[in-house]
């Protein structure tokens, strides 16, 4: 029974992105692109959350899964 109620320490790297970070890039997404540019793209989206110091460092594709689970 005790084996049911605790989990054991799962693997894999924790979480490196919190919440209110998560937050804040999704609300950049929504907001409007810079000068020159139409739409936001993942990889000008991951260079203005790091100019933001949101984060120290952050790759497209970690943009890319913050936004599709958002969707």
């Amino acid at each position: 029974l005790s084996n049911a109620l605790y989990d054991s320490p799962r693997i894999g790297k924790p979480a490196q992105i919190t919440a209110d970070q998560r937050a804040k890039i999704t609300a950049l997404a929504c907001s409007e692109p810079p000068l020159g540019h139409q739409r936001w793209t993942l990889r000008l989206l991951a260079e203005r959350v790091v100019e933001l110091d949101l984060v120290e460092e952050i790759s497209h594709e970690t943009v890319r899964t913050i936004l599709k689970k958002t969707s």
